[in-house]
Parts: C-alpha cells; structure tokens; sequence
C-alpha cells in the first residue's frame, strides 16, 4: 500500500534582506493513505487543516505552498492547500479583524488540474518545476509502437530488427513547468465570473483559491526578488477588492468581512462606491456587507472628503437601509461637504418616526453650518441642559473631532464656548465619564478652543476639572485632578493672575456641591482677616485653595511641591503652612508657626484641632510656650496673656489638681494663676 509522509515549513522571508534571517513561522504534516491524504499544522496543537480525496489510487505526492501534487496509475493531478492562509495567522496579529483578513484554512479543497500520463511512478518537486518519473509497461509500448507504425513509412524489417527490445519497459522523465501565479490567478478570476449572479459562495470560493494563490507566492522566501513583485502586489490588492465585492453585494453570513478586504485593497471610499453604487437616481439594493463597510470606514478618522454629489447619495443610502446611523455618517470627517439643507430634511423625516435628542443636536450642528441661528435656538430648547449634555454621549463627534490622532473642536463646540460654557463643560464630562474622551485629550480640547498656549491653562479647562472632580469616582483621576487644580490655584495666587473668564462656579457651589471642597475652618478665616487688602483681589482662588486643603481628599505629601511658591511671607502662605503641618499630623510645628505669627488665633486653633489624641498638646506645647513668651515678652504682649488665660482654663478642666500644679513655672505670680488653681480645685469637688 502506498504511503506519503511529508513535510513542510514557511518562513517569513519576504521582508528580509538575507536567507540567514529566516524565521520559522509555520510546519506542516502531509501524511497520505492509497485514497485519501490528510494536511496537518503543527504548532501548540495539531490541527487537521484539509483532507484530500482522490479520484484512484495514488502512488506518490509531492506538497508545496502552493499546490499539493498527486500522481496515481494514470494522471497528475494537483490540488490547492491551505498552508499559506495558516501561516499567515501566526504572522499577523491583525488577520480576522477589521484591519486584515484571509481566507479560512478549512475552505474546501480544490483541484485545479489532472494531466493524463502513462505509468507514473516517481514524482518530485524543484523551484517552479514538476519532474516526473514514467514507466511505460509491455502492452503500453505494444500499443504505442502499433499506433507509430501506422503513423509513419518505415519498412517493416527495420522494425522488426528492433523486437527484442519490445518486453524492455519504457522509462520516460518530465519536467514540468509549473502554470506562473499570474496567470493562474488570471484565469481563476475570469473563471469565477461565471458564477456571479449565480451561486455566490463558488464565486467567493473561486476568489479566494485565487487570492491564497498569490498570497502564497508573496510569503516565499525569494519574493523580493522576483520578477513579478510588483505584478503579485497588484494582483493581491485586486483580489482583495474583488472579495470586498463579494461580501458587499452578496446576502452571506460573513458579510462583516467586506470591510477588511477593501482596506487591505486600498481603494478609497469613493472608488468602492463607483464599484458598487450605480449612476442617477434610481433606488437600489444595498446588502449588509455594503452598509457595514460604509458605516465602519465612515466612523473612522479619514482624511478623505466626499464630493457634494457622493456625501448626499451616501445619505440617500443610509436613510433608505438603516436611518438610525444619520448622525453618525453626518458627524463624519469625510462628510463636510454634504449639502446641510437635504441633510436636515433627511433628520426631518427620521425623527417623525424616531424622535431622539441626537437627533435634535445634529438638526441644531446643521443649523450652524448654514448659519440659521434661529432654527438652532429652536433645536436647542427642545430639552433640558442636562438631557443636552448627556445627549452628546450618543455622538461626540458633534463637539470634537479627531484630525491624525488630535482632537479638534467643531463649530458646534466653539458657539459653546461663547454661548453656553456651562453646557459644553456638562457634556465633557459625560464623555469623559462614558470613555469617549480621555484626560489629556481634554486637556488639548480645550486648549485649542480657548486659543491657548502649550503652557496656559485656560479658565475654561479649570472650570472642566472642578465639574469633573464632583462626579469622577476613580481615585487615580482624583489625585490627578486634585494636583492640578491647586497647582492652578498657586500658580495664580503666587503670580497675582486673574482668570480670563469668570469662573463658572463660585467656592461656595464647589463646597455645597463636592464633597472635595471642605468647609474653610474658623482658625484660617480668622487668619485671613488680617490678612494683606491686595490678597482680596483673588479671594476665589485662595479659598478655593483653602477649602481643598481643609478637606481629606487631597494627598498632601504629593501636593507639597505644588505648594511651595506660596511662602510664609503673608496670611495665605500661614494658612497653607499650618493647613498642610495639621493634615501631617504636625500639630506642634503648628503650633509654633501661629505663635510666631498670629499669637491671637493659636488658642482657636488649639481649639479646633488639638482633639482626641493631640489633646495633651495643650498642656505639653502649647501652655510652656505661652508661658515662655509672656515671660520674655512682658506686658508688652496683652494678645499672649489673653492666650494665656484661656489656655490655662482649657486644662484646669481637663487635668487633676496636682497635675495641673505640676505644670506651674516656678518663677510665675501666684495671684495670676489663682483663679485657676481654685477653678480646678472646684471641679474636683464637684466631681
């Protein structure tokens, strides 16, 4: 019984200069039974890839890239493989996705040719060649010669001289030159045209022997330098287009697989609808493979542009098979020169039926491009604020736009920015919050709506991160946010900077609003009231800033750099020194910061904060220090005497009588702390 065990592997050679850098990128396994042969890959897993039938029984296969041959008693026979379309999966991550496609490996197996020869008995492979080994036995050559005599006037002793030789078998060797892939590839093509209009998967089928054909000879290791690159490249991108064909004007399944064939062509938008779409008028059928590659390639950031005539027949299109996608394909970049007008008549008749405010917010983006303000007003009034802003989830392209990777502000987003700022920052933050825009897009989104430099912060971002920050729940973003606007807040306090533009929430409505914004302690406002009249000026920011630092959100120990510009030198750099020392737990240095410059508000500090666990600050720090500097300072400091008395009846309340005692200075007047002493002394007894 005759049997085939073969082996085969592909390279990714196509790309490289030299054959010392070739890279094994699949192996396979062709093992053969007297009827039947089976094609295995052999990876991770073994996968059986084709099986193989015969017309009788074979004597010899020979496996290639290309072409499985076969020889049995009579003929050769060649069939198609799939090694090609396997080793390309394992070369290109993108295969069977929107970008790239091949044909399946399990496709049915074709056979391409069967070449009759008389006993074949050897078979083997050479570049582009077929050498084949023929024994001719007894009767065949009896029956040769016989057809010979009666074909040529030879006289019949000559012949018979020769008899002896008529049992000797007859050995004949072939060598074969393989059909090129060109040409193969050409009359696989023309062949498949007679199945157009009539059985669509042997039209696809056809197509796709064809194009694995020429794929196969692009991943030969030599392709770089054979004479048909360019002719291989162009016919690979015409298969791939007459596959996106296929699948656009076919009814089947795998219709999604249009759009990855017509990228991999490289046509244009507007050649794939000359391909497809007909001249005039006239309403035709358009199959879904059609309508998906149009809707994908579309939604895409494409620098094409359709002319008026080919925006307004993809409209006509769209509002005939799925009108729910108008503003979608409206919003598109390859769309600004549809004409508004017939666009707005379309939405007109869509929203009869399907009333929906994308829709509105399209009619109103429409509206602006013709410069009809009244009808935009109209638009904008249909909904409510909030029901706008989300409304911008379902198309964000009404507001940005992305032009090589860049996010770009539309017409729409500009007339925002003048007329409802608040209303354009809502609606970024829905997107940002729904994954339609990310942080540092934003960042540049508004940059260049408000004309911005690299390194100005417009008031108009600021007012994005504050809204941002009363909605956000990622705690990564929040630090982020939190950072950036203190650093806002310092850069203008300590530059004395104002806003461009008014702020669209007061600190007020930040604090009642987000629970990042704390309430400003009492100790800061007393400081404050003393403060420098030329601070008032930036009031917002500063108790903006004070209000982020009385709250526990802010990671103090990160925003300390930020804060650095502010020194000690005024009442806002105090209350930022004090704020940042009290949230590190740092109540002694505290302490001694508001003693040495606002003697009069440390006891209401102490009051504040010195709770809990810092309670015994009040008689270990803070009452020495007093008593220290009244000593040192004499009646010339009524403010330390006064802080001074309160802070001995705070802990006369709280310490044992013999413990307060002990806290006594020595060279201290005995009538000043009397009052004291019998205070404590009397809530001993009462106790």
């Amino acid at each position: 019984m005759p049997f085939s065990l073969l082996y085969l592997g592909i390279s990714a050679t196509a790309y490289e200069e030299t054959e010392n850098k070739r890279k094994l990128l699949s192996l396979f396994c062709f093992f053969s039974l007297p009827h039947v042969g089976y094609l295995y890959s052999l990876g991770k897993l073994v996968e059986l890839i084709s099986t193989y039938q015969y017309s009788e029984k074979s004597e010899q296969a020979v496996l290639t890239p290309q072409f499985l041959h076969v020889i049995t008693s009579q003929n050769l026979q060649c069939f198609t493989v799939r090694c090609s379309a396997a080793a390309a999966r394992g070369e290109d991550p993108y295969i069977d996705t929107t970008v790239k496609a091949c044909p399946p490996v399990t496709l049915d197996v074709c056979t391409l040719r069967m070449q009759l020869f008389i006993g074949p008995r050897a078979i083997c492979h050479f570049k582009n060649n077929i050498i084949l080994l023929t024994k001719a036995d007894t009767e065949d050559i009896t029956e040769r010669r016989k057809h010979t005599r009666r074909m040529l006037s030879r006289k019949a002793d000559s012949i018979k001289s020769r008899s002896n030789s008529e049992s000797e078998p007859g050995w004949n060797l072939y060598i074969i030159n393989t059909v090129s892939t060109i040409q193969l590839y050409r009359e696989m093509v023309e062949y498949s045209r007679t199945y157009e209009t009539v059985k669509t998967e042997s039209c696809i089928h056809l197509l796709s022997e064809a194009h694995l054909l020429v794929r196969a000879a692009i991943m030969d290791p030599h392709f770089l330098k054979s004479d048909e690159k360019e002719d291989l490249l162009r016919a690979f991108r015409e298969s791939c287009a007459f596959l996106g064909d296929c699948y656009s004007r076919f009814d089947t399944k795998d219709y999604h697989l249009a759009l990855p064939y017509y990228r991999m062509s490289g046509l244009s938008i507007t050649e794939v609808l000359k391909r497809l779409v007909s001249e005039g008028d006239e309403i035709q059928t358009y199959e879904r493979g059609f309508i998906f590659y149009l809707t994908h390639s579309l939604n895409e950031d494409s620098n094409e542009e359709l002319s008026k005539e080919s925006g307004n027949k993809v409209l006509q299109i769209f509002y005939l098979t799925d009108p729910v996608q108008l503003p979608d394909i409206l919003c598109s970049p390859s769309m600004r020169n549809i004409c508004p007008l017939t666009a707005v008549k379309y939405l007109q008749k869509v929203e009869k039926m399907m009333p929906s405010v994308v829709l509105t917010l399209t009619k109103a983006f429409l509206a602006l491009k013709m410069g009809n303000l009244t009808m935009y007003e109209h638009e904008m009034q249909s909904y409510k604020e909030t029901t706008l802003a989300c409304g911008f989830i379902g198309q964000p392209r009404l507001l940005q736009q992305r032009k090589e990777g860049i996010v770009m502000p539309t017409e729409f987003a500009v007339h925002l920015k003048e007329m409802q700022p608040g209303l354009l920052v809502a609606a970024t933050v829905a997107l940002h919050e729904n994954s339609k825009i990310e942080l540092e897009e934003a960042d540049t989104f508004f940059k260049m709506l408000c004309n911005s430099s690299e390194n100005t912060i417009p008031q108009l971002l600021v007012d994005f991160w504050e809204a941002l920050l009363v909605v956000s729940s990622q705690e990564k973003i929040l630090q982020e946010l939190l950072l950036r606007v203190t650093s806002q807040y310092v850069w203008r306090i300590s530059k004395k900077q104002l806003p461009e533009t008014k702020p669209l929430k007061t600190t007020e409505d930040l604090i009642n609003s987000c629970s990042h914004f704390g309430l400003i302690v009492p100790w800061v406002t007393s400081i404050m009231s003393v403060g420098c009249l030329s601070d008032k000026d930036y009031h917002e920011d500063i108790s903006r800033l004070q209000s982020l630092l009385c709250s526990q959100s802010i990671n103090i120990a990160s925003a300390l750099p930020v804060l650095e510009p502010l020194t000690e030198a005024d009442s806002v750099g105090l209350t930022v020194r004090v704020l940042c020392n009290t949230r590190l737990g740092k109540y002694e240095e505290a302490i001694d910061q508001l003693l040495s410059r606002c003697p009069d508000v440390a006891v209401f500090y102490a009051q504040h904060e010195l709770k809990g666990d810092s309670q015994a600050l009040w008689w270990n720090k803070l009452l020495p220090e007093l008593c220290k500097r009244t000593r040192l300072t004499g009646n010339n400091c009524p403010v330390l005497i006064s802080s001074l008395k309160e802070t001995l009846s705070m802990v006369a309340m709280e310490l044992e009588l013999r413990d307060f005692l002990s806290l006594l200075p020595e060279d201290g007047t005995a009538a000043f702390f009397l009052p004291h002493l019998l205070h404590c002394s009397q809530r001993k007894l009462l106790t």
